[in-house]
This record gives C-alpha cells, structure tokens and sequence, in this order.
C-alpha cells in the first residue's frame, strides 16, 4: 500500500497522499501493478453510500457505514485511476474502476446537495498548509475554507468520470457527468469568484485548484493567475498544504508566470522544497518545518521526516523544467510534448522515461546565447516539439533548416516558440537564443533568503 510515513504509529494507506503523488510516482516506477491492485482494495472497502475511507486497506472506520468521505482523500478513487489511464494508456484499469469512481461522484452529489456547494461532512482540507502550521494553528484549520476545496475536487471528479465515460464508449454518462461539472462549476463560481477574477478567499491554494480545475470563465483565467502570482510575490513564499501544493506551480505556468514557480522551486528559507536540504534532509518531510529555522522540533506527535505528499512537485519538474509531457488525447505516451519551460537561472536539465513504447528522452542545455535540445521519440510513437522563444529561420536539426530536416513533418512559428512535429528517432535542435537568455539569466520572481545561490 502508498504509506504516508513508516516514522510512527500510523504507517497506514492514507488516499490524500497517494492522490497528490500519484503523477509523480508514475514517473519514478512503473507503478501500474501496484496501484492496481491497491485500487481494487479501495473498492472493496468502498462503503454502501460510495464514501471512501480516509485510508485504503480500510482499518480505521470499517465498522462503521458513514466513515471516511474526505474531499481531495477520496478524490482517489477518480484521480488515480484516470492518471493510470494518461501514464500507461490501458483502459482496462479504468473499466474495472468505473463504478467506483462513479458511486463516489454520486456520493459527493449527495453531500453537496441541491446548490452543488459542499458544506457539509469532515474534511482534512488543505492539510498541514503554512497558517494552520504557525505558533497556536491547528493543522486541520487551513486558511482555505474546506467548503471551497470540497466543492472544487467535487467538479474535479464529476470532469474526471466524464472523461472516462467517453474513454469506455458509455456516452449517456459522459454527457451527464459533464453536464454536473457544469453545473457545479457554474454554482463554484456563483459562490466564490468575483467579475474582476478575484476569488473569496484570495489563498494560493484557491486560485491554484480554481485554474487547474478549469473552473473559472475563460476570461478570467488571466486575472486569476495574475492575482495568483501576486500572492505569491506578495508572501514571498509558498502557503499551500497537501492539496494546493501539488497544483501551485503548474498554476503559475499555466499562466504565464514562469519566473514565480522557479522562484519557489529554489527558495531555500522556510517555507520551501529546498529548506529541508539546507537542514541535512535526504528525504520528503511532513511538515514544511519539521526542524524549525531556530533548529527545535515540530510535534513530535505529528513530525515524519519520510513523508512523499509534497514530493508531488517532482511531476511538475520533469513535465516543466525537463520538459517530458503526455497528451491526455493520446494516452500511454502515444504522442510526447516535449515542452520545456528554462528558468531559474538554470542552465541544463535532462529527464528520460520508459514509456509502454520505449524511452523517450529530453535533455537541453543553454550555452551563451545558444540553446540546445535532443530529443529521443520512441517507436511507434510521435512528438511535438515546442522550442522555447526561437524564430523559425534560425533553427536547425541535426546541422539543417529545421523544416528541411529528416523526421519533421511540420515546423510552424507559434508566437515566440517554434513547433515541431515529429517522428520516432533522435534529434538536435540548436538555436540562438538571447531572449531566453535573458529569462534564464533574471533572478527568480521570489528570490531565495540565501541571495540566489541554487544547488
């Protein structure tokens, strides 16, 4: 089972950590078989309402009917599944889950009732974030309301089992629960966002899964994310917890504000992913502070120092930074986007993962003004290339015009990218490029407490 911390007297399968990692545990091994047959366990201790137990196998609540049913902890049982679903393309595993992840969508329409806002039931919410972490917080009152985070995995679901109906061909349920995410997110919206994009309230974590849900007006998504990078600017830090976290920095990008996520990438000061290592970590902590910045001790009642929720940024680095994407259209790896996102200061960074086809690869390096990328593109498969802030002109593939080159089927100017349609093989794309230079060179938007010095 996904264990939060072999630390202490929990070492159980709690589902919240296990949903935010789960893209990234995809990443680091092949973990289909291990998930599913973890998913089967979730199911089987489903209970009758189409609640989920706060932790799989269930040893907490399985005497009693109504245990469990915490939102973004039980969004498990739709949020795995369907990530199986993009990371290894069978749909088998999907087919298996459905009626799992249906009967829990049934059950948070139940909870959330005819205004389709959740208020109601026990929720973690945005477990362990910064202000439930301060000196007299307590670590279950996070400073986003659980009725906004619960109504918002609330649509998440409801657009993940339509997705997946349409996937199994069932297209009377793909259009119904694509009609109740509307309907949810149109009463999301009603509730919590302002005409100007301004959420109620303004939060990271809040504007984090309003974006990545798709939850706000599309002409409001901008405003949003800008309202979002200024919170960040605004605290100098991330103040997410369990659920926001997983969510934050792709938000940021999303929207344009690339600078913003690096910059809390390599924060090094509390609170941070890079703090830890700056106390001798080697592993994932608990708690953003698990050793405080005067060297004493979180609780020791709650203080795991092996505990991989916030690991769930590893995702976001190997998709953004390394640049390896899956294309939800085409799952399994199928069709590769190999789109990276330089920044940071850094110069170089390389990913490579077996996919069901093969391995596919990306690895770049900026030198001066020149940028590089090689691309690997397994057999049987294609890849679109997206080389950051290039001019069609001057981009070349193995030593040629990069529209002349073998493999490329199509090469198109995309605003100040250029896109690359390609086959299996191997490629060289080298261009100069001063203008990202330039975005690589500038400090990050929220720069570290140590003056901008990055491992």
């Amino acid at each position: 089972m996904p264990t939060d911390t072999p630390a202490r007297d929990e070492r159980l399968g709690w589902i919240g950590d296990a949903e935010a990692f789960a893209p990234t545990a995809a990443f680091n091994y092949e973990v289909a078989p291990f998930f599913t047959k973890w998913l089967g366990d979730l199911a089987a201790d489903q209970k009758a309402s189409g609640s989920v137990p706060d932790v799989i196998p269930d040893v907490l609540t399985r005497a009693r009917p109504d245990g469990g049913g915490s939102s973004g902890w039980a969004d498990a049982a739709t949020i795995v599944p369907w990530q199986l679903y993009l990371s290894y393309g069978d749909a088998r595993l999907l087919e298996r889950q459905y009626p799992s992840m249906r009967r829990w969508v049934e059950y948070e329409r139940g909870a959330a009732g005819p205004a389709l806002i959740w208020t109601t039931g026990h929720h973690y919410g945005d477990w362990l974030d910064f202000a439930s972490t301060q000196p007299g917080g307590d670590p279950g009152r996070a400073a986003t309301p659980k009725d906004l985070v619960a109504t918002a995995f609330f649509a998440h679901s409801a657009d993940l089992v339509a997705r997946a109906a349409a996937v199994l061909g069932n297209a009377d349920d793909a259009r119904a629960y694509r009609d109740l995410f509307e309907r949810v997110r149109a009463a999301f919206q009603h509730t919590y966002v302002a005409g100007d994009g301004r959420l109620s309230p303004e939060t990271q974590t809040a504007y984090a899964l309003a974006l990545e849900f798709d939850l706000l007006p599309g002409g409001l998504r901008q405003a949003a994310g800008d309202r979002l990078a200024a919170a960040v600017k605004q605290s100098g830090h991330l103040t997410t917890g369990f659920l926001g976290t997983p969510h934050l920095t792709d938000a940021l990008v999303h929207t344009g504000h690339v600078p913003e996520a690096y910059g809390l990438l390599l924060r090094r000061d509390y609170p941070s992913w890079l703090y830890p290592i700056t106390r001798g970590a080697t592993t994932m902590w608990e708690r953003w502070d698990g050793v405080k910045p005067d060297g004493t001790f979180e609780d020791v009642g709650m203080n795991s120092f092996n505990h991989y929720a916030y690991g769930a940024v590893g995702d976001w680095m190997y998709r953004t930074v390394a640049g390896l994407t899956l294309d939800p259209s085409a799952p399994g790896y199928k069709h590769v986007l190999v789109q990276p996102h330089p920044g940071g200061r850094l110069t170089s960074a390389s990913a490579t993962l077996t996919t069901p086809y093969g391995p596919v690869g990306s690895a770049w390096t900026l030198a001066g003004d020149t940028f590089r990328l090689a691309v690997r593109v397994p057999a049987n498969t294609r890849a679109t290339v997206r080389l950051p802030f290039a001019t069609l002109a001057r981009v070349a593939e193995g030593g040629r015009p990069v529209a002349a080159a073998a493999g490329v089927t199509r090469a198109v100017q995309d605003g100040e990218a250029v896109r690359v349609d390609v086959g299996s093989g191997d490629y060289r794309f080298t261009y100069p490029a001063p203008r990202l230079a330039a975005v690589v060179r500038t400090p990050p938007a929220t720069p570290p407490a140590d003056g901008g010095r990055h491992p």
